[in-house]
């Protein structure tokens, strides 16, 4: 008897080309260049970064996840970081109450507490599945306050940043098939009636 083996409900199944891939890549690598510049981001900081592969594949967010997309944007995103001794934060889907994965480095550095789960394709995403495979010790985490963020198809990266983050435009509007949206995050200015000022406004992810 023929067995027919099926992909999981909202994977993909198409393989995608190299070109594609290089381009998606190439798109990332220019988005997260242009926030490490907006947010003037330091060695040691965080940025988190919540991504769709089912949008950037032009598909409903969780219904086409790719893991040859997700791998694209994660060694894309370390091209740009890893040299600037930033850490990645990879925001897993809603199915693990968008848990993070990063360094334990990073984690055990910020005081974060960690949590016992291994991302999949359809549990956490592709995204966090390759940030789970490519990272040297990574763990995950349940939130976190990141210094600056990249959302990759209307993710909902904001429960992890800093209390202050504002939105920038960069020239990257989309991914693919994925809206963009880019925040640093600023430290909060602490108001001081006694002195009749509102203190000085402060840079970003400091």
């Amino acid at each position: 008897m023929d067995i027919m083996y099926r992909h999981p409900a909202g994977v993909s199944e198409e393989k995608e080309t190299a070109g594609r891939l290089e381009a998606i890549g190439q798109e990332v690598r220019k988005a997260a260049k242009e926030l490490l510049e907006e947010a003037q981001m330091e060695r040691g900081q965080i940025m988190v970064v919540g991504c769709s592969s089912s949008e950037i594949a032009a598909h409903r967010i969780g219904s086409y996840s790719s893991g040859e997309i997700g791998q694209a944007v994660y060694e894309a995103l370390m091209k740009e970081l890893e040299p600037r001794e930033i850490y990645l934060a990879a925001q897993c889907c809603e199915h693990l109450n968008r848990a993070l994965i990063l360094e334990k480095e990073a984690a055990e550095r910020y005081g974060y507490e960690m949590v016992n789960v291994v991302p999949a394709l359809k549990a956490g995403g592709s995204f966090a599945t390759a940030a789970y495979a490519g990272m040297r010790c990574p763990v995950a985490v349940e939130r976190i306050q990141a210094h600056a963020g990249i959302d990759i198809g209307d993710t909902l990266i904001g429960m992890h940043l800093r209390a202050v983050a504002v939105p920038v435009r960069i020239s990257v509007k989309e991914i693919g098939g994925a809206h963009v949206v880019c925040a640093p995050s600023l430290i909060n200015i602490l108001r001081c009636p006694r002195r009749g000022e509102s203190g000085s406004p402060l840079g970003p992810a400091r």
